[in-house]
Protein backbone atom coordinates (compact mmCIF):
# COMPACT_ATOMS: atom_id res chain seq x y z
CA UNK A 1 0.00 0.00 0.00
CA UNK A 2 1.46 3.14 -1.23
CA UNK A 3 -0.72 5.54 0.05
CA UNK A 4 -3.55 5.84 3.02
CA UNK A 5 -6.23 8.95 2.02
CA UNK A 6 -8.84 9.84 3.86
CA UNK A 7 -11.77 12.01 2.88
CA UNK A 8 -14.56 13.62 4.17
CA UNK A 9 -18.02 14.20 2.31
CA UNK A 10 -16.94 12.40 -0.79
CA UNK A 11 -20.74 11.04 -1.07
CA UNK A 12 -21.18 13.72 -3.65
CA UNK A 13 -19.90 17.12 -5.62
CA UNK A 14 -16.05 17.64 -5.21
CA UNK A 15 -15.58 15.31 -2.72
CA UNK A 16 -17.11 12.31 -4.73
CA UNK A 17 -14.80 13.29 -7.44
CA UNK A 18 -11.86 13.62 -5.44
CA UNK A 19 -12.99 9.91 -4.04
CA UNK A 20 -13.16 8.71 -7.72
CA UNK A 21 -10.00 10.23 -9.11
CA UNK A 22 -7.45 8.65 -6.18
CA UNK A 23 -3.71 9.07 -8.23
CA UNK A 24 -2.22 5.90 -6.29
CA UNK A 25 -2.60 2.44 -7.42
CA UNK A 26 -3.75 0.29 -4.21
CA UNK A 27 -4.09 3.20 -2.14
CA UNK A 28 -6.26 2.60 0.92
CA UNK A 29 -9.41 5.02 1.33
CA UNK A 30 -11.47 5.76 4.38
CA UNK A 31 -14.09 8.20 4.11
CA UNK A 32 -16.20 9.74 6.97
CA UNK A 33 -19.75 10.91 6.08
CA UNK A 34 -23.02 10.31 6.09
CA UNK A 35 -23.96 7.99 3.07
CA UNK A 36 -21.07 5.78 1.92
CA UNK A 37 -18.86 6.12 -0.92
CA UNK A 38 -18.69 2.96 -3.45
CA UNK A 39 -14.73 3.54 -3.77
CA UNK A 40 -13.79 3.72 -0.10
CA UNK A 41 -12.35 0.54 1.82
CA UNK A 42 -13.50 1.83 4.59
CA UNK A 43 -16.64 4.05 5.35
CA UNK A 44 -17.88 5.55 8.86
CA UNK A 45 -21.13 7.11 8.82
CA UNK A 46 -20.52 10.37 10.90
CA UNK A 47 -22.32 13.31 10.93
CA UNK A 48 -19.85 15.74 11.34
CA UNK A 49 -21.59 18.67 12.10
CA UNK A 50 -22.50 16.53 15.45
CA UNK A 51 -19.34 17.10 17.74
CA UNK A 52 -20.10 13.84 19.60
CA UNK A 53 -18.36 12.25 16.01
CA UNK A 54 -15.31 13.87 16.03
CA UNK A 55 -14.25 11.50 18.48
CA UNK A 56 -14.80 8.49 16.63
CA UNK A 57 -13.14 10.41 13.29
CA UNK A 58 -10.11 11.21 15.86
CA UNK A 59 -9.86 7.39 17.03
CA UNK A 60 -9.89 6.12 13.28
CA UNK A 61 -7.26 8.08 12.12
CA UNK A 62 -5.10 7.18 15.14
CA UNK A 63 -5.99 3.60 14.13
CA UNK A 64 -5.62 3.54 10.47
CA UNK A 65 -2.21 5.64 11.40
CA UNK A 66 -0.42 3.37 13.72
CA UNK A 67 2.41 1.67 12.47
CA UNK A 68 1.82 2.57 8.16
CA UNK A 69 5.20 2.35 6.66
CA UNK A 70 3.34 3.74 3.15
CA UNK A 71 5.26 6.56 0.62
CA UNK A 72 2.10 9.08 1.79
CA UNK A 73 -0.98 10.11 4.09
CA UNK A 74 -3.06 12.64 3.00
CA UNK A 75 -6.41 13.70 4.67
CA UNK A 76 -8.82 16.00 2.46
CA UNK A 77 -11.73 17.19 4.27
CA UNK A 78 -14.31 18.09 1.65
CA UNK A 79 -17.58 18.35 3.70
CA UNK A 80 -19.09 21.37 4.23
CA UNK A 81 -22.81 22.62 3.96
CA UNK A 82 -24.10 26.17 2.29
CA UNK A 83 -27.67 25.44 3.66
CA UNK A 84 -29.51 27.76 5.45
CA UNK A 85 -29.35 30.46 2.73
CA UNK A 86 -30.54 33.51 4.52
CA UNK A 87 -29.67 36.38 6.03
CA UNK A 88 -28.82 36.07 9.80
CA UNK A 89 -31.47 35.96 12.49
CA UNK A 90 -34.46 34.99 10.01
CA UNK A 91 -33.04 31.66 9.14
CA UNK A 92 -33.84 28.44 11.33
CA UNK A 93 -31.25 28.75 14.28
CA UNK A 94 -30.45 25.10 14.09
CA UNK A 95 -29.92 24.95 10.57
CA UNK A 96 -27.60 27.87 11.29
CA UNK A 97 -25.46 26.14 14.46
CA UNK A 98 -25.54 22.75 12.14
CA UNK A 99 -23.84 25.57 9.35
CA UNK A 100 -21.34 26.79 11.89
CA UNK A 101 -20.43 23.72 13.42
CA UNK A 102 -19.71 22.09 10.02
CA UNK A 103 -17.43 24.43 8.36
CA UNK A 104 -16.03 26.46 11.02
CA UNK A 105 -15.41 23.92 13.79
CA UNK A 106 -15.33 20.65 12.37
CA UNK A 107 -12.16 21.42 10.17
CA UNK A 108 -10.25 23.12 12.98
CA UNK A 109 -11.35 19.86 15.32
CA UNK A 110 -10.32 17.24 12.73
CA UNK A 111 -7.36 19.12 11.33
CA UNK A 112 -6.27 18.87 14.97
CA UNK A 113 -6.65 15.13 15.20
CA UNK A 114 -5.50 14.59 11.92
CA UNK A 115 -1.62 15.83 13.05
CA UNK A 116 -2.26 13.90 16.78
CA UNK A 117 -2.78 10.78 14.72
CA UNK A 118 0.85 11.49 12.59
CA UNK A 119 2.58 10.10 15.58
CA UNK A 120 2.37 6.68 14.06
CA UNK A 121 3.36 6.82 10.94
CA UNK A 122 6.69 8.29 9.76
CA UNK A 123 4.92 8.92 5.50
CA UNK A 124 4.90 12.50 4.62
CA UNK A 125 1.82 14.13 5.17
CA UNK A 126 -0.28 16.14 3.80
CA UNK A 127 -3.86 17.95 4.99
CA UNK A 128 -5.87 19.46 2.64
CA UNK A 129 -9.09 21.41 2.76
CA UNK A 130 -11.25 22.30 0.01
CA UNK A 131 -11.86 26.37 0.64
CA UNK A 132 -13.80 28.80 -1.31
CA UNK A 133 -13.69 32.77 -2.90
CA UNK A 134 -16.97 33.13 -0.07
CA UNK A 135 -13.75 33.06 2.19
CA UNK A 136 -12.54 36.87 1.07
CA UNK A 137 -16.30 37.83 -0.56
CA UNK A 138 -18.75 39.07 1.37
CA UNK A 139 -22.18 37.40 -0.10
CA UNK A 140 -25.04 38.15 1.67
CA UNK A 141 -27.34 34.97 3.03
CA UNK A 142 -24.22 33.10 3.33
CA UNK A 143 -22.69 34.64 6.34
CA UNK A 144 -22.09 31.26 8.18
CA UNK A 145 -20.38 29.69 4.94
CA UNK A 146 -18.38 32.62 4.46
CA UNK A 147 -17.12 33.04 8.15
CA UNK A 148 -16.54 29.35 8.13
CA UNK A 149 -14.29 29.23 5.19
CA UNK A 150 -12.03 32.39 6.24
CA UNK A 151 -12.13 30.68 9.56
CA UNK A 152 -10.45 27.68 7.18
CA UNK A 153 -7.89 29.85 5.71
CA UNK A 154 -6.39 31.20 8.72
CA UNK A 155 -5.92 27.87 10.32
CA UNK A 156 -4.49 27.02 7.57
CA UNK A 157 -1.74 30.21 7.22
CA UNK A 158 -1.39 29.33 11.23
CA UNK A 159 -0.78 25.91 10.94
CA UNK A 160 1.08 25.82 8.07
CA UNK A 161 3.61 27.78 10.25
CA UNK A 162 3.77 26.15 13.08
CA UNK A 163 4.33 22.94 10.68
CA UNK A 164 7.14 25.31 9.13
CA UNK A 165 8.89 25.93 12.55
CA UNK A 166 8.70 22.02 13.04
CA UNK A 167 10.12 20.72 10.38
CA UNK A 168 7.27 20.47 7.79
CA UNK A 169 6.00 17.00 9.48
CA UNK A 170 2.25 17.82 7.86
CA UNK A 171 1.91 19.99 4.78
CA UNK A 172 -1.21 22.47 5.33
CA UNK A 173 -2.88 23.63 2.03
CA UNK A 174 -6.02 24.83 1.69
CA UNK A 175 -7.50 25.60 -2.19
CA UNK A 176 -10.60 27.17 -3.62
CA UNK A 177 -11.70 25.15 -6.60
CA UNK A 178 -13.61 27.57 -8.22
CA UNK A 179 -17.57 27.25 -9.43
CA UNK A 180 -17.84 23.99 -10.11
CA UNK A 181 -21.36 22.17 -10.99
CA UNK A 182 -22.31 20.45 -7.83
CA UNK A 183 -25.71 19.91 -6.03
CA UNK A 184 -24.78 23.18 -3.97
CA UNK A 185 -24.63 25.47 -7.19
CA UNK A 186 -28.28 23.96 -7.69
CA UNK A 187 -29.23 24.77 -4.36
CA UNK A 188 -27.82 28.65 -5.08
CA UNK A 189 -29.55 29.08 -8.16
CA UNK A 190 -32.97 27.75 -6.95
CA UNK A 191 -32.67 30.36 -3.83
CA UNK A 192 -35.01 33.23 -3.89
CA UNK A 193 -33.35 37.04 -4.33
CA UNK A 194 -34.55 38.20 -1.05
CA UNK A 195 -32.92 35.40 1.09
CA UNK A 196 -29.42 36.07 -1.44
CA UNK A 197 -29.50 39.07 -3.20
CA UNK A 198 -26.75 37.98 -5.77
CA UNK A 199 -28.17 35.13 -7.11
CA UNK A 200 -28.63 35.97 -10.52
CA UNK A 201 -24.50 36.29 -10.77
CA UNK A 202 -24.57 32.07 -10.55
CA UNK A 203 -27.25 31.78 -12.50
CA UNK A 204 -25.85 33.85 -15.40
CA UNK A 205 -22.46 31.74 -14.96
CA UNK A 206 -24.74 28.13 -15.12
CA UNK A 207 -26.07 29.63 -18.15
CA UNK A 208 -22.58 31.07 -19.61
CA UNK A 209 -21.45 26.97 -18.86
CA UNK A 210 -18.94 28.49 -16.76
CA UNK A 211 -19.22 25.81 -14.06
CA UNK A 212 -16.52 23.06 -14.08
CA UNK A 213 -16.92 19.40 -14.39
CA UNK A 214 -15.86 17.88 -10.85
CA UNK A 215 -13.65 15.43 -11.96
CA UNK A 216 -11.73 17.64 -13.62
CA UNK A 217 -11.33 19.86 -10.66
CA UNK A 218 -10.42 16.99 -8.72
CA UNK A 219 -7.45 15.83 -11.34
CA UNK A 220 -5.84 19.45 -10.57
CA UNK A 221 -6.68 18.99 -6.60
CA UNK A 222 -4.70 16.11 -6.58
CA UNK A 223 -2.08 17.51 -9.12
CA UNK A 224 -1.19 20.07 -6.85
CA UNK A 225 -0.33 18.02 -4.37
CA UNK A 226 2.92 16.94 -6.51
CA UNK A 227 4.04 21.01 -6.56
CA UNK A 228 6.61 22.57 -3.83
CA UNK A 229 3.78 24.48 -2.37
CA UNK A 230 4.65 26.32 1.07
CA UNK A 231 3.27 25.38 4.39
CA UNK A 232 0.03 27.01 5.25
CA UNK A 233 -0.84 28.25 1.08
CA UNK A 234 -4.51 29.37 0.50
CA UNK A 235 -4.83 28.76 -2.89
CA UNK A 236 -7.50 29.75 -5.87
CA UNK A 237 -7.14 26.80 -7.92
CA UNK A 238 -7.97 28.91 -10.88
CA UNK A 239 -4.78 30.78 -10.22
CA UNK A 240 -2.71 28.53 -9.05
Amino acid sequence: MSALVFVTGGSSGIGQALLETVPWPGARIVHFARRPAPRAAANHAVDLADPASWPRVAAVLDRECADFAGERVVFVHAAGVLTPIGFAGDVDSAAYRTNALLNAAAPQVLGDAFLRALVGTRAPATLLFIGSGASTSVYEGWSGYCAGKAAVDHWTRTVGAEQRRRGDRCRVLCVAPGVVATAMQEEIRATAERDFPTVARFRALHDEGVLREPAAVAHELWALLDRDLPNGAVLDLREA
